[in-house]
């Protein structure tokens, strides 16, 4: 972890809160359920896959926030940042909060037993990396220099 000046006040300028992006994908596919049901899964399975699956998100994003809260940053996208976090979840992913969104996502879908929010994912996706993820790497880069670009060559985006 680095910090940064605490007069900097940069924030990267996403286009949306990530929560939100997901929200935009999840919630039409689950309405689509009800208007043209397109079963994913039977019962009893969902709910073995399901749960586990809101567990491991909920407990990643869990770590994710208390490693950013322990550096000393906030994990709000509308704030500045403060440090450069690099331990934690984030020595394996650059980005572990959103891949924690996305397994929530996927264990929604599996709960409420359908297809239709997966056809929506991809354009989640490509809404996260063109208009948060890249934003938020410039952003990184123009705050942390050289040390964010030896983080970004040793850490993946993803996984």
């Amino acid at each position: 972890m680095t910090e940064l000046n605490a007069n900097s006040n940069a924030t990267p300028g996403v286009i949306a809160l990530p929560p939100l992006i997901y929200l935009a994908g999840l919630v039409p596919g689950i309405a689509l359920e009800f208007l043209y049901p397109l079963p994913l899964i039977e019962s009893p399975l969902s709910h073995v896959i399901g749960w586990p699956l809101v567990a491991l998100a909920l407990a990643s994003a869990i770590w994710g926030i208390q490693t950013m809260r322990n550096a000393g940053t906030d994990v709000d996208v509308r704030k500045p940042d403060t440090a450069l976090v690099t331990g934690g979840p984030f020595r394996f992913s650059r980005n572990p909060l959103y891949i924690s969104l996305t397994l929530l996502y996927l264990s929604i879908s599996i709960l409420v037993k359908t297809l239709w929010p997966l056809f929506f994912l991809p354009f989640v996706l490509l809404v996260m990396i063109k208009g948060v993820i890249v934003r938020e790497e410039r952003h990184l880069e123009r705050l942390f220099g050289e040390q964010y670009m030896r983080y970004k060559e040793r850490t993946r985006r993803w996984l």
